[in-house]
């Protein structure tokens, strides 16, 4: 069993910022996926399906972005797991947008979302940060991150987390590589 957490706030205005981009990606896997309807449990909204030969928990924590890692922990203790069963789902300023980058481990480089995960859980979870780009000064970062994508960006969104839904069963399955090389591929064929 996993649990994958995609990190966002919740409520309706704040749908298509930047910064929900890990709620969107939870969507699409939700509507892709063999995966029951979305219900609350553990100060999150949940889903129970499969990707590939993995069950996988699929959550949206609603406990606001900073407070992520609660609703996180809960369902962790509940499901008897470790932190190496969790993947988390955030945007990430320091990457190009619709760019990805997957760990696994390290710091919260200034993300309250992954820095409240940190604390409930530990470091050692998988990571997949989707790029929104940098707006270019510090000042007007707030701005950026808390603001919807451009609509511009909504082709190349739709279609970057369609691909990461595409091949889930590669990251189900922890061929973490394969899974990367599968996204690119597509997205330079598209």
């Amino acid at each position: 069993m996993q649990i994958w957490a995609g990190l966002g706030n919740p409520g309706a205005n704040y749908a298509l910022h930047r910064h929900n981009v890990g709620f969107m990606l939870a969507d699409v896997l939700a509507a892709d996926g063999q995966f029951g309807p979305w219900t609350r449990k553990f100060h999150a909204q949940i889903a129970e399906g499969r990707v590939g030969d993995e069950r996988i928990i699929l959550m949206k924590p609603q406990t606001f972005m900073n407070e992520s890692g609660r609703a996180i922990g809960e369902a962790l203790r509940f499901y008897k797991g470790v932190a190496d069963d969790v993947t988390i789902f955030y945007d990430e300023l320091d990457l190009a947008p619709m760019k990805l980058k997957l760990q696994r481990g390290g710091g919260a480089a200034g993300h309250n979302g992954v820095r409240s995960t940190i604390q409930h859980i530990g470091a050692d979870f998988r990571r997949l940060r989707i790029g929104i780009g940098h707006p270019g000064h510090k000042d007007a970062v707030t701005g950026h991150v808390l603001g919807n994508f451009a609509k511009a960006e909504l082709e190349p969104l739709t279609d970057t987390l369609a691909t990461i839904a595409h091949a889930a069963p590669r990251l189900a399955s922890g061929e973490d590589a394969r899974f990367l090389s599968d996204v690119a591929l597509r997205l330079a064929r598209d």
